[in-house]
């Protein structure tokens, strides 16, 4: 998923953050209403004053996105789906889901309920809206939720075109599933529109900057950019988890890995097995085996070569709660969905006393999907969803 990079806490046992792109959304709200709309259809004020109303509007924006986000959560999690986090972010809101709808009615509510929060948020703040002019409000007040209204309708609107990753290429998704019966074929077709909508919404920018309208058609072509990239990674996991269905994880880990003591040096490490193994990834155990950290050649290399004799394995290690953890039995599908993180894509599989049996790496996932063809007998269907992505025009 989209990272944080300001934790917010959980609503809901659900983690919330911010990332730091999500301070352009806040700048292009502020400067555009602060020193346009606002001063245009609401002359009168001194100019801190259109600041702060500008300031607020943006902050009950962003409270309405997170909305959002949380009703896919809630509903998600209503349906037994863990819910990583969620995470607003430049071009809106991502709430990323560890698992999948198990129908296509779970699939659509899950999908539905986003788009309906926001038609609500809209019909709240419009509500507000009349009530400030019906006592007397300002202007200025009247028109800061009057635009709250109109934007949050826009987003429901623009969310429920039939188009993944939008809320309303889910709703495709659900329909077409239950319709043919075939969940893979039903993803793909809506990844596929997905693809369509971003092209269409790039030309339409492009042609927009040709004729002057410079900003509004640079936005559109970069939510078109986004559509695209996320709309073709939705289809390839769909393929590659309809490669893996009913993959089990010891048929795909390594057993019995290279494995370090915590407290061993970087410099012995290179020195005694990275330079003679030629392996990328080394799992830390203790003394009595409980998996204690992931070392990868990528965390080796940053530590500067002055320092490699005197720091722990532990110290440049990813610690072992964030590492994506399997049982040997479980389906890899079910894991992959987890694999993200400061593992850098790999996962480590353990018993139930936390000592390690083997580990999975992006090669041994690759080699399955390579694979798949030559297994007899292989089922249909994909156990991989990727995260629900909302992308509003502000």
């Amino acid at each position: 998923m989209m990272r944080s990079s300001i934790k917010l806490g959980r609503i809901g046992g659900v983690p919330v953050g911010l990332n730091v792109s999500v301070l352009v959304i806040v700048v292009i709200l502020v400067v555009g209403l602060a020193f346009g709309r606002f001063p245009v259809a609401f002359p009168g004020h001194s100019v801190a004053v259109y600041v702060i109303a500008a300031l607020i509007t943006a902050v009950l924006f962003l409270a309405s996105l997170l909305a959002h986000e949380m009703a896919h959560a809630l509903v998600a999690k209503r349906h037994g789906i863990e819910v990583a986090g969620i995470t607003l972010w430049l071009l809106g809101g991502v709430a990323s889901l560890r698992g999948q709808a198990r129908t296509p009615g779970a699939d659509l509510w899950i999908a539905a309920v986003g788009p309906f929060t926001s038609l609500v948020a809209g019909a709240v703040f419009g509500l507000v809206a009349w009530l400030s002019s019906a006592v007397g409000g300002t202007h200025l007040l009247t028109g800061m939720f009057a635009y709250l209204a109109g934007i949050n309708v826009l987003l429901a609107v623009f969310n429920l075109i039939p188009a993944a990753p939008l809320d309303g290429g889910r709703v495709l998704r659900a329909v077409l599933w239950k319709w043919r019966g075939d969940q893979v074929n039903a993803a793909i077709t809506a990844a596929r529109a997905g693809r369509v909508f971003g092209y269409a919404l790039i030309a339409l920018g492009f042609a927009q900057v040709v004729t002057g309208l410079g900003f509004q058609g640079l936005w559109l072509a970069l939510i078109g950019l986004f559509l695209v990239n996320a709309a073709s990674a939705e289809e390839q996991q769909t393929v590659v988890g309809a490669a893996l269905h009913g993959i089990r994880v010891d048929q795909v880990m390594t057993p019995h890995p290279v494995a370090a003591h915590p407290d061993e040096t970087v410099a012995a490490l290179i020195e005694q097995v990275v330079m003679v193994s030629h392996l990328s990834t080394y799992p830390l155990v203790d003394e009595r085996g409980v998996f204690a950290g992931l070392v990868t050649l990528n965390r080796l290399r940053r530590l500067p070569a002055d320092r490699r004799a005197s720091t722990r394995l532990r110290d440049v290690s990813c610690p072992p709660d964030q590492v994506p953890t399997a049982r040997p039995d479980e389906k890899l599908t079910d894991l992959l969905v987890r694999m993200d993180g400061c593992a850098d894509g790999r996962a480590v599989v353990l018993d139930s006393a936390g000592r390690l049996l083997g580990l999975i790496t992006p090669s041994d996932i690759s080699r399955m999907v390579q694979t798949a063809d030559l297994r007899p007998h292989r089922p249909g269907g994909a156990d991989l969803a990727p995260p629900y992505a909302d992308h509003p025009r502000t």
